[in-house]
């Protein structure tokens, strides 16, 4: 039998929180065995400090844990953190040089020059800055690994397999956005019902810089950026789930559509626990993707893509769709976290 590594979850009680007990259920690598949260919850047991939100009920094995600090020291190897931005930074960094692997969910360190900004099938070589990371910032064993904004899994998934067929020269993208990604309890009723937020504070910048970093080489011990710019608009709609990107793109070089369908189909996926059997599933219905049919797909780790057709202004359009909480959130942590184990970095 494998070695199962502990694990610890900063921000356990928030939904994305939440999203990793019920993804590390009868995970074969990992055993959650420490929660942290805010202060008004520690000293509880999880099942009473945590309001469940997700369907299906809390897994057994995490009721009876004790709510603890979030700080150093906990009982684990492995700190998956879904904090807020507004104490991540600090609280990550502690964590990080106290020893342990840290991989998180929040924007706080995604584009600091020595920190991998991963999606594990794009730009995996990118964790060759952890070394430069421990030894720049005097960390030790200690590491901090990130995942993108929930968007940007959406978006740059099929940019990678475009640009790395074609080269990408410009790209304008328009997200529409659950309002899960806006946590618990999220968007006013008042403010969704029967409308569209044209404004997510803060989330058109990471759409644009985060989508270059992670197409973005490892060359001489840092990240060169990709060399296309991003246009972005960001949309808060009416949907539970499910991220979804209109996407125009110029290609440097000409090519057909049927080249570019096929880019994108033959993508390689990989072969982690939590890898989907497709990485992206490209779909020929006129009507899809959409949030409610396909945000599921590969147990919520697949993107989908769909819509794509020659456009009159740029050469190419689609649209694709992502779980937000899913492959944009939690999923993507965890998948990071077994590309360290399957790497032997952890």
């Amino acid at each position: 039998m494998s070695k199962k590594y502990r694990i610890g979850i900063l921000g356990a009680t928030g939904t994305v929180g939440q999203r990793f007990i019920q993804l590390l259920e009868n995970h074969p690598q990992f055993e959650i065995t420490a929660l942290a949260a805010s202060d008004r919850s520690t000293g509880k047991p999880f099942a009473e400090a945590c309001a469940w939100k997700l369907p299906g009920a809390m897994p057994e094995n995490v009721k009876h844990i004790t709510v603890e600090p979030i700080a150093p020291p906990l009982d684990c190897e492995i700190v998956f953190s879904s904090l807020p931005s507004s104490v991540a930074r600090e609280t990550e960094e502690a964590f990080a040089r106290a020893g342990y692997a840290v991989i998180s969910n929040s924007s706080s360190y995604r584009m600091d020059a020595d920190v991998p900004l991963l999606i594990p099938e794009i730009n995996h070589e990118h964790l060759g800055l952890i070394e430069i990371q421990q030894r720049k910032r005097g960390f030790g064993k200690g590491f901090i690994v990130t995942n993108p904004n929930c968007a940007v899994v959406s978006l740059a998934p099929p940019l990678a397999a475009l640009h790395r067929r074609f080269g990408v020269e410009s790209v304008i993208v328009t997200t529409l956005q659950a309002i899960s990604g806006a946590g618990y309890p999220g968007v006013p009723s008042l403010d969704i019902t029967d409308n569209v937020v044209p404004y997510i504070a803060g989330e058109e910048p990471k759409v644009e810089t985060e989508t270059q970093k992670i197409l973005g080489k490892f060359t001489d011990g840092a990240i060169e950026k990709a060399d296309f710019t991003v246009s972005a608009q960001c949309f808060r709609v009416h949907v539970i789930d499910g991220h979804t990107a209109s996407v125009r793109v110029n290609l440097k070089e000409t090519t057909t559509l049927e080249d570019v369908i096929e880019a994108i189909q033959s993508f390689p996926t990989l072969k982690l626990y939590s890898s989907p059997p497709k990485f992206m599933d490209f779909c020929d219905e006129p009507s899809r993707p959409q949030p409610r049919l396909d945000r599921d797909a590969g147990k919520g780790m697949t993107i989908t893509v769909g819509r794509l057709f020659p456009d009159n202004v740029f050469d190419y359009r689609f649209v694709s769709l992502s779980h937000n909480t899913v492959r944009g959130a939690a999923g993507a942590a965890i998948l990071n976290a077994e590309l360290l184990i399957d790497k032997g970095i952890i």
